[in-house]
């Protein structure tokens, strides 16, 4: 029976909806674990340096394709590891830009996968906040600028979608935990609004930058719905979950005989709208009825 391997920056706790997502995929191509398949599962738990080691263990094992989502580092780790395994990713950036595959429609190699691109949605998010809050003109967006080309291109997207708006973007930066703290101190007395980058380091860090921003009573968006699931006030991003729903559905044809360099790159076409209007009272936030009336989840 094939082996599924499953590659993931995070842990099995935060990991369980992605891993239904994929089953998902793979019912969709009619394949059932335990029938069709077994699926072999490594976590780095958030520590990136482990992840070589275990997607060479996936490969030890003999599995018949690996998935490796998360971040850009888990396909790395897991295309360093083999050339000859199918590897099907679904991450959050461009995997050209990255340096994945040789192009999004003709990938080529072993690797095929889903892009999310949420970086791309800088804009957007100014957008959203303004309708949130029409009179404002200071926004401040948290990037990790280690994360060198997501970060590039969330700058230019929220300072052009700022520009349209006659609306002040003032960058803030943090790459590991300890500098989130320092940068979100005392914002609320200078932004009206927050933008986080979609970084795994602010994934990892959810609760905390949600408490940090109810504290500081500054409306905050981010790309998914572990944020507002978290306390925060609102997401706008890809779906996670169809996102590596198609991972599975890409992993299953593979499973049936068809190869990686012929599945095109696909991008990710749904995206979810989410609002938590428990945070929305506690800093004193009316949401627009417009706005409300959008969302696709409205936590209460």
């Amino acid at each position: 029976m094939p082996i599924v391997g499953y590659l993931g920056l995070g842990g099995p706790e935060g990991g369980a909806d992605i891993v239904a997502a994929i089953r998902r995929g793979l019912g969709e191509v009619g394949l059932v674990e335990g029938k069709d398949f077994t699926s072999e599962y490594r976590w780095a738990r958030y520590d990136a340096d482990r992840l070589p080691a275990l997607a060479a263990d996936l490969v030890q094992r003999r599995v018949a394709v690996i998935i490796a989502f998360g971040a850009p580092v888990t396909a790395r780790a897991a295309r360093v590891a083999t050339t000859e395994i199918p590897i099907v990713f679904a991450i959050g950036t461009d995997p050209v830009r990255a340096g994945l595959v040789a192009s999004l429609n003709r990938p080529g190699g072993n690797l095929t996968g889903i892009t999310t691109m949420n970086q791309d949605l800088g804009s957007k998010w100014v957008g959203l906040l303004h309708e949130l809050l029409p009179a404002a003109r200071d926004f401040a967006v948290l990037v990790n600028i280690v994360n060198g080309d997501s970060a590039r291109r969330l700058i230019t997207g929220t300072q052009a979608g700022g520009r349209s708006l006659g609306i002040r973007t003032e960058f803030l930066f943090a790459s590991v935990e300890s500098e989130i703290d320092a940068a979100l101190d005392g914002l609320g007395a200078r932004s009206r609004a927050l933008i986080i980058h979609p970084d795994i380091l602010f994934l990892q860090n959810s609760v905390k930058l949600a408490a940090l921003a109810i504290h500081e009573k500054l409306p905050t968006i981010y790309a998914i719905r572990d944020f507002p699931a978290a306390g925060g006030l609102m997401s706008y991003g890809s779906s996670f979950f169809d996102a590596n729903r198609q991972a599975g559905v890409y992993a299953g044809r593979i499973l049936k005989g068809e190869k990686p360099s012929d599945l095109p790159i696909q991008q990710a076409a749904k995206f979810d709208f989410v609002i938590n209007l428990k945070t929305a009272k506690t800093i004193g936030l009316d949401i627009p009825p417009t706005l409300l009336a959008r969302a696709d989840e409205v936590i209460e």
